[in-house]
């Protein structure tokens, strides 16, 4: 996800106004604990803090966090969580802090997603404290706030790997340890899975518990309300856990600080939070359910359900309606209180499935991420003690920043062009154009589906929708992509970012297969810029297309610094000897360099660039396949993308009858593992070497080849 830095003040303010005073803490005037959470925290922040086991590293004068690892003497005793069985609450407060801390100082030296995993770690010992993983099944939703379960299941000492070649992912991954029973790096699917596992148990006649804690943000897609819906029915026994950290619209580099959440989910959230008489009601009605037991149990739950809707509205009813029984608001941070209610929930045989709502702080306990705009969602690598992050300063912009670049430009023209994203203002550049245009732009929540049958309707009314969608995260909307779009040939134009490979974010966000999906659609039009020039003229091209469905991909990264155009004019070929590349989207520019290394071993190549999947430029390809006696397709995408509808149309035209040999180059019909761009292009086969060297072999200049690669 793409990152955002923050510029903060190093000295702690400790004048500060009520009103930051309440911010400050995650409950604010409504918790009987935020008072004291908060006095504790500035007092803490200003000191020595001394341990039971010794004293930690003094914090630095520069900054309001330690400047050097503090220790962690009962961490240090924990290397799986049959380890914590036996420990206090009071150790368990003990540990928990040694964790975030520990989480901190890892996440500085490798960079990812720091808030989220901030606001579990309480939650993370008490549910490791409670139950007994792996056995007990723990899923984690979104996956990104697992740091803390995996320090604490045997990984702590790969910590400083995470997200880096051959390291430890970034989410949760079955093959990666026993006790990651599901991985999650796309939201909204552990209470789907949750139950699957339920309900595998009972069919088993097995005894473990099922437990689904999902959240930041999580909670706003539709597959986690089916799942909820046919868990109530089904009746299994299962703990949903909502961490509600107050993040619904997730915060991937909020550009131009906080947006507000989104959805009438949140507001009901927030209501519940704050109802004190609410929680005293549920004490009097398990108290009634407890004493009298039986037939009054029935009773209780009305007198509840009642209770609830008169006083919050309508948040947690809907869970109830849906054969939930709900528990909370909890204080996500109070080990006493978690650990209490994990303990009688774990223990009450035959409940069905329970949801407990845990309210959380995304950031919690480093103060520079509970001050950021985006709770340091997603970080680089950072100086712990001031917080400042360590980004290499780039000549050219993201071609995230120049797809809304150019979209504002076509808005300023065009009043019907409008603008869709998913809970990814940042990540996708939306929030620059909502910035400019408040009414015209759209964010739906994690809600991919909803998204783009959203646009289809605004295409129907004639305004002109830019649905902007990682390449990945379309997957989850390609019924409505077919259904709801392409047959019925309603005009909405599909952004897809994260094209290709994305480095650290590993094979859940790797964008490998939109050109296949979306060019096998008959009125789809399928486009790929080269460089960020022809970027600005596909946004154009797309926003001219009204009589059906269009799409273009563009690459996680920044531009190569071409000139930005003026024109819609295509770049003309230069025709050479032998051999021909046709490269579609970001491949033309490895394509150049394998160029450029060819002609250094006296090969000089043709390159040219597609630009469109669909519709193919037919007389491109016959100019090519003519006039050159090999022909190589290059693209980083999957097998049956451009490559295959470019054989297609060369084999029904009679082009491959001939002396033409044709390769194509694609991604590997496998997974490729997180790690660094560069290392995963290689795996891949996709460097200016392997072309090369693909080149060398086809003329049987092998010895060339070996040369290319060595």
């Amino acid at each position: 996800m793409a990152l955002c830095a923050f510029s903060f003040p190093v000295h702690f303010n400790q004048a500060k106004t009520s009103s930051d005073l309440r911010r400050s803490s995650y409950l604010g005037s409504h918790s009987k604990w935020g008072a004291d959470l908060l006095c504790q925290s500035r007092h803490r922040f200003n000191q020595v803090t001394k341990r039971p086991h010794g004293v930690y590293a003094s914090l630095s004068e520069m900054g309001e966090y330690h400047s050097q690892r503090p220790p962690t003497p009962l961490l240090d005793t924990v290397n799986y969580p049959i380890h914590m069985k036996n420990l206090s609450t009071k150790e368990l407060k003990q540990l928990a802090e040694e964790v975030r801390s520990d989480v901190i100082f890892n996440v500085s030296r490798t960079g990812g997603h720091l808030g989220s995993s901030l606001g579990v770690v309480e939650l993370t010992v008490a549910l490791h404290y409670v139950f007994n993983a792996p056995k007990d099944k723990i899923l984690w939703d979104v996956g990104h706030q697992s740091y803390p379960h995996k320090i604490l299941t045997g990984r702590r000492q790969k910590m400083d790997t995470l997200r880096q070649t051959n390291g430890l992912s970034g989410f949760t991954k079955r093959s990666e340890s026993e006790y990651d029973c599901f991985g999650t790096g796309h939201s909204s699917t552990t209470i789907s899975a949750g139950l699957g596992m339920a309900v595998g148990r009972d069919l088993k006649g097995e005894k473990n518990n099922v437990v689904a804690v999902i959240g930041d943000g999580a909670m706003t897609a539709g597959q986690a309300y089916e799942a909820m819906n046919n868990a109530g029915y089904l009746d299994s026994d299962m703990i949903v856990i909502l961490n509600d950290n107050k993040q619904v619209s997730l915060p991937t580099a909020t550009l131009d600080g906080p947006i507000p959440p989104v959805g009438a989910l949140s507001s009901a959230l927030s209501r519940l939070q704050s109802n004190r008489p609410l929680r005293e009601l549920r004490e009097v009605a398990k108290g009634v359910t407890k004493q009298i037991g039986g037939p009054m149990h029935e009773l209780a739950a009305k007198v509840d359900e009642y209770a609830r809707g008169m006083i919050s509205g309508s948040g947690s009813t809907l869970f109830e309606e849906l054969g939930l029984y709900y528990i909370g608001p909890v204080d996500g941070h109070n080990i006493d209180d978690l650990v209490a209610i994990l303990k009688e929930v774990k223990s009450t045989k035959t409940t069905g499935p329970v949801l407990i709502h845990v309210v959380t702080e995304k950031g919690r306990g480093y103060p520079y991420a509970e001050r950021a705009a985006d709770k340091y969602h997603g970080v680089a690598k950072f100086d712990p003690a001031t917080g400042k992050q360590f980004k290499a300063k780039a000549t050219t912009q993201s071609y995230t920043t120049y797809f809304a670049e150019a979209l504002i430009a076509e808005a300023e023209a065009d009043k019907d062009i409008v603008a869709i994203h998913a809970a990814m203002g940042g990540g996708t550049g939306m929030n620059l154009f909502l910035s400019r245009f408040p009414t015209r732009c759209f964010d739906v929540g994690i809600a991919e589906q909803h998204a783009v049958t959203f646009a289809a309707g605004m295409a129907c009314e004639g305004l002109k929708p830019f649905c902007a969608i990682y390449s990945s995260f379309m997957q989850r909307a390609y019924d409505q992509v077919v259904h709801d779009v392409d047959l019925q040939k309603l005009p909405v134009r599909f952004a897809m970012d994260r094209a290709g490979l994305v480095g650290a974010d590993g094979p859940t966000h790797c964008g490998s297969f939109d050109v296949t999906f979306m060019a096998c659609l008959p009125n789809m039009v399928v486009m790929a810029p080269s460089d960020e020039a022809e970027l600005f003229h596909m946004v154009a091209t797309a926003a001219a297309i009204d009589d059906g469905p269009s799409c273009f991909r563009y690459p996680r990264g920044n531009g190569i610094g071409v000139e930005l155009p003026l024109g819609n004019k295509g770049i003309p070929l230069e025709a050479r000897q032998r051999v021909a590349l046709l490269g579609y989207g970001s491949a033309v520019q490895n394509c150049l360099a394998a160029a450029s290394l060819l002609e250094h071993h006296g090969l000089r190549v043709t390159v040219a660039d597609a630009r469109f999947c669909k519709p193919l430029d037919h007389s491109l390809i016959r100019s090519l396949a003519k006039s050159h006696e090999v022909l190589i397709t290059v693209e980083e995408g999957s097998i049956g993308g451009f490559g295959s509808h470019v054989a297609q149309f060369m084999a029904l035209d009679g082009l491959l009858d001939g002396k033409l040999k044709w390769r194509p180059v694609v991604l590997p019909d496998c997974y490729i593992d997180h790690g660094a761009p560069a290392d995963q292009l290689a795996l891949a086969g996709l460097t200016p070497s392997h072309i090369a060297a693909t080149i060398f072999n086809i003329l049987g200049q092998t010895r060339e080849a070996l040369e290319v690669m060595s």
